[in-house]
């Protein structure tokens, strides 16, 4: 079965199969237009996809796919410097969607909803390029991930079996299309398991509330403002699944969408390079705040210490986390050195984020290696776990811990806080009643707002620098 399959599941009589926007389309006219494109492109290898929320991108990169095309994302924001890296080093000659300031060499072509063509063009082989995903670090250019076509299905079908993803829902969500969320989860995974796809464009509590989903994809951002509108979020008791990820959701957050939407929202985990390799289940009524389930079907995890030694499964002890299985990439494009130094022989990519495992064998993602592991005094602290800890008191807003350095300790817990009406002596005391003593706070920084990326994500390094 091929990865688009699920358009001929879908059932004929729907005629609005996605909706983006004023754009509605049924799976027959989606196939015919993406099939359009597919006939444009002419063998082309490696194609680029101005990623912005609309109908031509959806089109567009199914189009790609039908055609056999590796399909390169871009961000719709990236400016000439990003967009030029994109294009040369994924080696895209053609792309869809332009703005005109992509570089001369490279073709450029918009999508007509307009046209359709009835061409059945072939299911890609597996082991074929789907997707170059590019993702960034804290240095150097971005990195492309590959990701096959076998990787894109057997992280959707893992999912599908997770959250009883049928043909029946109708998924929500306003989420870029230009990340794993918004566009393997968001776009292809409706479009494999064969449901309805309503997209929000801007994610608002009121686009939210008004679309009558079953199932719902937000990052904690969109979450947390539209628990800030009681009536918005009393109108998703309906949904069958509230899903939240790209970055952690606080504890807080968790409680008051329990409280306002009577669900208990679905954390899970993954990166660029791995898709979603850690889950909660849709038939577990017990979902726990600040935990992103147990590995999904066809994926082994395990959390190292420092000297490679699995951490005892108690819950409180933290490590790095590592997994393998069907739905990890195949590398980073062009640089077999970096690959080779995160994924191992044997399949295991070392994720570079810190977890506990419960004696349950659910697993608490504590943040990143490189910036939410503390070395403090001999002790090492998870950062998530004092921003929870910060983020319970009713005057915080946001929280971000990070390790500064320190003569004495080697790092010191160093909050940046958005807040109101409280001291920083206040906040201290009130960590140190919660969490032991070495974990509080040296120093409480208030902020006006904390920097995030696209997705929601604390941009860590502009507070630690």
């Amino acid at each position: 079965m091929g990865l688009l399959d699920g358009l001929d599941r879908s059932s004929p009589a729907v005629d609005d199969l996605i909706r983006l926007g004023p754009v509605t389309m049924s799976a027959e006219r989606l196939r015919g237009c993406a099939a359009a494109v597919a006939d444009d492109l002419r063998g082309e290898p490696v194609v680029a996809v101005r990623a912005s929320a609309t109908a031509e991108t959806v089109v567009g990169v199914v189009g790609a796919l039908l055609g056999g095309a590796a399909v390169v994302p871009v961000p719709p924001d990236s400016g000439p410097r990003e967009t030029a890296h994109i294009l040369r080093d994924s080696g895209a000659t053609l792309l869809l969607g332009g703005t005109g300031d992509e570089p001369a060499r490279i073709g450029v072509r918009r999508v007509d909803l307009g046209r359709t063509s009835d061409t059945r063009h072939p299911a890609p082989a597996p082991e074929r390029t789907a997707l170059i995903m590019y993702t960034s670090g804290t240095t150097g250019a971005p990195k492309g991930a590959v990701l096959s076509h076998r990787a894109v299905e057997a992280g959707i079908d893992a999912l599908a079996d997770a959250w009883a993803w049928t043909p029946d829902d109708l998924l929500v969500h306003g989420l870029p299309l230009f990340h794993v969320h918004g566009l393997v989860l968001g776009v292809l995974g409706a479009l494999r398991v064969g449901c309805r796809l309503h997209h929000t464009g801007r994610p608002t509590p009121e686009a939210y509330a008004e679309a009558g989903g079953t199932l719902y994809f937000a990052v904690p951002t969109v979450w947390s403002r539209i628990c800030a509108q009681p009536t918005a979020a009393a109108r998703l008791s309906s949904a069958r699944l509230l899903v939240s990820g790209s970055a952690a959701l606080p504890a807080p957050s968790f409680e008051r969408m329990r409280q306002l939407t009577g669900h208990r929202p679905v954390e899970r985990y993954g990166m660029t390079e791995t898709l979603i390799t850690l889950s909660n289940r849709a038939d577990d009524p017990h979902r726990r705040p600040g935990m992103v389930g147990t590995p999904v079907r066809g994926v082994k995890a395990r959390v190292l210490d420092e000297d490679g030694r699995p951490v005892p499964a108690d819950g409180t002890a933290i490590g790095e986390l590592w997994v393998r299985g069907p739905m990890l990439f195949d590398g980073y494009l062009g640089k077999p050195d970096v690959t080779a130094r995160l994924l191992d022989g044997d399949g295991w990519f070392r994720t570079g984020d810190i977890a506990s495992v419960s004696p349950d064998g659910v697993h608490r993602l504590v943040g990143r290696r490189s910036t939410d592991l503390i070395k403090s005094g001999g002790y090492r602290i998870g950062a998530g776990e004092v921003e929870d800890a910060l983020l319970a008191h009713p005057g915080v807003r946001e929280a971000a811990v990070v390790g500064t350095p320190n003569d004495d300790l080697g790092q010191e817990v160093t909050a940046f806080v958005v807040a109101d009406q409280v001291s920083a002596a206040e906040l201290v005391d009130f960590v140190a009643r919660t969490l032991s003593v070495h974990k509080r706070p040296r120093q409480i920084r208030f902020l006006d707002t904390l920097p995030r990326n696209a997705m929601g994500k604390v941009q860590k390094h502009l507070l630690a620098g």
